[in-house]
């Protein structure tokens, strides 16, 4: 059942990063798979820093701001491609 929260909350990140990040995005299904894989950056990145954000609105929070940082990344380096 966690595995499904997960997605959810991933697809929900992406959305709303796709909502923050305006300018050409990589459609409904990119930003979705952004969110997920997000998910995983925030994570990280919170590790990193020594934060830790629990419950619902905390994982949210944390994949929004993982799929935000990988959508300007990967805008970053289509750029200067």
């Amino acid at each position: 059942m966690s595995i499904i929260w997960f997605l959810l909350i991933g697809i929900a990140a992406g959305w709303l990063a796709g909502q923050v990040m305006r300018g050409g995005g990589f459609g409904l299904v990119g930003d979705l798979i952004v969110g997920v894989v997000g998910a995983l950056l925030g994570g990280f990145l919170f590790g990193l820093l020594g934060l830790s954000a629990g419950g619902l609105i905390g994982s949210l929070v944390t994949a929004t701001v993982g799929a935000i940082a990988l959508l300007w990344l990967l805008r970053f380096f289509r750029i200067k491609a």
